[in-house]
């Protein structure tokens, strides 16, 4: 099929009640080089029989990025994330977070290892526009939440010469390097482990992930921090005040040392939820019957899925829609300017909106970006161009 009949067939496909796309606009982003910060694809990349090469439904099995589907919506790549849960802090906790992250590490460099004429390992902005130029899909490797590094510190040159090029420090819950968004402060902030973790990112040019960080992460590591930092999944306080989001004068002072902030698509921190007793019980059984993911076969992550529209159902809770995405993201862009804002949304982590459920649909974001009065430059910034300068800031800053 030549690329304009892909474009013709793609067309209806991305139609929706809000936003049809224009064939200028589908060939235009198709054009762009299009990134997203934070995917958390290794997530799926654990179920047995899962194959990324294949085209999934997120229907059936959740999964939002595969191969596919990425090319459908012109994801050329971004960071896929080695996410660790926040476990117990003991020395079986972290030894286990330590084997848990690196295990991770290990599935992610499996997939471009097994399929290297469709992906491939980027380590700099370079790598990605060579790689994308080649049709092929841009591998960048972050971590979400060090925890895996607790133990050893040292171990954070392991993953740098594996590919890590961007750190986040915490995620839900605090550990021993710094508290988290939502979660009581322990630390005020970093801690002394937190601290030298900065400092060893610095060294090596990797960039630093301040998402999921607590305000007083956020003000530390970007007070000091040697190189500009990201915020790689994050959203606007100022339209929904959820502690995860970043107010207005944080995200000016963010832009004003270089820095990046990256929407994302995570319905709970988009909209205002009312706490639902019912509704928690049954997802914490539902999650307690299907604890380990990594070993759940196809059928058996069908139940789940299946299971959880059921509880959906039940007891029915808002999702934002692109309305409200765009709501986040054009605030932000108004905040901060298009030089510093790009799109993180979380898929395969818990992202995705009511009319935009997985990575095929992304040109509807283009769309909304244009008939927003944003330059096709502006547009491919805010799609790659601005994560990749502060991804070269960090590096240039290690020199």
């Amino acid at each position: 099929m030549t690329k304009r009949l892909l474009l013709l067939a793609l067309l209806p496909l991305l139609a929706n009640a809000q936003t049809t796309v224009s064939p200028n606009t589908l060939a235009l982003h198709q054009r762009l080089l299009v990134l997203d910060s934070h995917l958390d694809t290794p997530l799926t990349l654990t179920r047995p029989g899962w194959n990324i090469i294949e085209r999934h439904d997120y229907r059936q099995d959740g999964s939002q990025v595969d191969l596919p589907r990425m090319r459908e919506g012109g994801l050329d790549g971004g960071f896929f994330a080695v996410y660790t849960p926040q476990g117990p802090r003991t020395e079986e906790g972290r030894a286990y977070a330590s084997a848990y992250g690196l295990a991770t590490l290990t599935r992610i460099r499996d997939v471009i290892d097994r399929n290297p004429d469709s992906f491939a390992l980027a380590l700099t902005a370079d790598d990605a526009r060579r790689i994308a130029a080649q049709g092929k899909r841009v591998v960048f490797i972050s971590m979400e939440n060090a925890d895996p590094l607790s133990s050893d510190p040292e171990l954070l040159n392991t993953y740098y010469r594996q590919g890590l090029r961007m750190l986040g420090l915490v995620h839900f819950m605090n550990n021993d390097l710094a508290d988290s968004a939502t979660a009581l402060p322990e630390w005020k902030g970093l801690s002394p482990k937190g601290r030298d973790l900065v400092q060893r990112a610095n060294r090596l040019g990797i960039l630093l992930d301040v998402s999921h960080a607590s305000d007083a992460v956020f003000d530390q590591m970007l007070a000091f921090s040697t190189a500009p930092i990201i915020a790689s999944h994050s959203s606007s306080r100022a339209v929904n005040p959820h502690p995860r989001n970043l107010d207005d004068n944080r995200v000016r002072q963010l832009a004003a040392k270089g820095g990046v902030i990256q929407v994302n698509a995570y319905s709970d921190y988009l909209i205002p939820l009312k706490q639902n007793p019912e509704r928690n019980k049954a997802m914490a059984a539902l999650g307690a019957r299907f604890h380990n993911l990594a070993a759940l076969s196809p059928e058996q992550v069908k139940d789940l899925y299946q299971e959880r529209d059921t509880i959906n159902e039940r007891f029915a809770q808002p999702k934002a829609d692109l309305d409200v995405f765009m709501k986040h993201l054009l605030h932000l862009l108004d905040v901060a300017g298009p030089e510093h804002v790009g799109i993180g949304a979380d898929w395969d982590g818990g992202g995705g909106l009511s009319d935009l459920e997985d990575v095929s649909q992304l040109p509807v974001i283009t769309q909304r970006l244009l008939d927003a009065g944003y330059t096709e430059q502006q547009v491919g910034n805010i799609w790659s161009g601005n994560l990749l300068r502060v991804l070269q800031a960090a590096q240039s800053a290690a020199l």
